[in-house]
């Protein structure tokens, strides 16, 4: 072996030495790594990792190495964050996108997380607040997508306009240690999305979609889990269901939103509530929105929530007269943006006031809210499938 191939391996035995032999203090001011999850499904997989400050991380791959048998990886920079030895055994993945998550003390101020990869069609980096995290997913490429190069970084897929509607995952929002907004007479939002997306997937059924929930119960589970969820269920549509608060009792009405760098301070109040963050931590997350290539979801997303939107009020207004629009909205949502399919996120009503509370208790309106929604995503599929049929050659 060369010596320019050695130095490397010298270099890391003697860092290795350096902090675990010799037992070196670990230097001050550094972060941590809290967890590493993921979640894998047949064509897709996500890998989450916590720290406990933000970090300004970097990505790298390299390719397989047939001659000392080592896979294609994928490796990220942690500066100033410690692991130390926490995790001294790989975390094994092995769903055929994956091999396995690595993680050690790259120098002193520095951890690297290398992920050995089987195979993957593309892949995207997220940075999340509260708490910090790292989130990468890889997805495997579609039925009639063109496979891209091994190793390259790319977004070949099936074009959204050819592909058709078949599933859709409805994300009945919070759940389980998170009761969401509670309202008059402890009305729980946790409660109200579930009931709500159970019978709006009894409604679209019936209008010959797939039907996948991310939760039945009532149980907890994080923002990135809801959409690794829908994105390896295969999801051709998202909808997260939710319920709207307000300390001003007086506010009632529902509205809908869907992802854009663009929005208000009311829809950055609404999604800072959602999200779990403090709205002051808002700019960061709407920063992150606009780094995403977004605008070809993002105007199917408008359309799906104009046509849901349209639906679910006109068709409620006949019998419930007083109920107030608030218009469709641009949104900065961490479950919207986690989502690669075109994506809407409901507000069906305010617990906290006291005519919409009566109704949100209303198992006939809770009926007839889901049938005028599944009617709007009936509509949108309709016309969705006119415009495929349209563009092909």
């Amino acid at each position: 072996m060369r010596l320019e191939q050695r130095r490397p391996r010298i270099a890391w035995l003697a860092l290795f030495v350096l902090v675990f032999g010799l037992g070196v203090e670990r230097p001050e001011g550094l972060g941590d790594v809290t967890d590493i999850r993921h979640w894998s499904y047949p064509d897709y997989t996500r890998v989450v990792i916590e720290t406990t400050r933000p970090i300004d991380v970097s990505l790298y791959e390299l390719p397989p190495d047939t001659e000392h048998e080592r896979p294609q990886r994928v490796y990220l920079e942690f500066p100033g964050i410690w692991v130390g030895r926490d995790y001294p055994e790989p975390i094994p993945v092995k769903d055929g996108l994956l091999r396995a998550v690595r993680v050690g003390q790259n120098t002193l101020t520095k951890t690297r997380v290398v992920i050995d990869v089987e195979s993957y069609e593309r892949y995207r980096l997220l940075q999340l607040t509260a708490p910090d995290r790292v989130v990468i997913d890889f997805f495997r490429a579609r039925s009639g997508a063109k496979p891209s190069v091994p190793g390259e970084k790319s977004d070949v897929r099936l074009p959204l306009a050819f592909r058709p509607i078949r599933k859709v995952v409805l994300d009945p929002g919070h759940g389980g240690k998170d009761p969401g907004a509670i309202g008059i007479g402890e009305l729980k939002e946790k409660d109200v999305t579930l009931l709500l997306a159970k019978a709006l997937r009894k409604e679209l059924e019936a209008q010959g979609f797939e039907v996948a929930l991310t939760r039945e119960e009532d149980r907890y589970l994080s923002l990135e889990e809801r959409t690794a969820k829908a994105e390896g269920l295969g999801g051709d549509l998202f909808v997260s269901v939710h319920i709207n608060a307000s300390q001003r009792k007086t506010l009632s009405g529902i509205e809908t939103y869907y992802l854009d760098e663009k929005a208000e301070w009311q829809s950055v109040r609404v999604a800072a509530r959602e999200n779990g963050i403090d709205p002051r931590a808002m700019n960061a997350l709407q920063r992150t929105i606009a780094q995403l290539r977004i605008a070809e979801v993002s105007g199917h997303s408008r359309r799906l929530a104009q046509d849901v939107h349209r639906s679910m009020l006109s068709g409620l207004q006949k019998k419930y007269r007083d109920l107030v629009d608030l218009g469709v909205k641009q949104g900065p949502f961490y479950v919207l943006f986690l989502s690669s399919m075109p994506s809407i996120l409901l507000e069906c009503g305010f617990v906290t006031n006291i005519d919409d509370a009566k109704l949100l208790r209303d198992e006939v309106f809770l009926q007839e809210a889901a049938a005028q929604i599944a009617s709007g995503l009936s509509a949108y599929r309709e016309k969705a499938s006119a415009v495929a049929v349209g563009a092909l050659p």
